[in-house]
């Protein structure tokens, strides 16, 4: 029969508490792993998400779930997605680092911001 002392009691104790909390531990944080492709959805005459970071290179894609078309226009007029119609997309990608408000240019009370930070 196995018989448990006071130091293997404390050993399984650390074991157990080590097993439990490290799922519940920050993970490390990476070095940004390549081009990423982020989501913004049109719905409801809003952009979702109103503010969207992202890094260097990273590209955003917009998709239309309205039935009313729609566009994603830099305000300064740097970058537009041209229409997106009802369930359409359009891509972007972003290689310049700054924040970057836009619009619609069939609704211009849709408004939103894209976020790109250096890598």
């Amino acid at each position: 029969m196995y018989v448990l002392n006071l130091a293997t009691r404390r050993q399984f104790g650390l074991l157990l508490g080590a097993g439990l909390v490290s799922p519940l531990a920050p993970k490390p944080l990476l070095a940004h792993d390549g081009p990423h492709r982020l989501e913004v959805e049109i719905s409801k005459f809003r952009f979702s998400p109103a503010t969207l970071t992202l890094r260097q290179g990273d590209s955003v894609i917009w998709t239309n779930r309205d039935i009313a078309p729609h566009s994603a226009t830099h305000t300064d007029g740097d970058w537009d997605t041209g229409e997106i119609p009802k369930d359409g997309s359009a891509e972007i990608r972003f290689d310049t680092v700054g924040k970057f408000a836009y619009f619609c240019v069939f609704h211009p009370a849709m408004k939103a911001e894209i976020i790109v930070e250096s890598q």
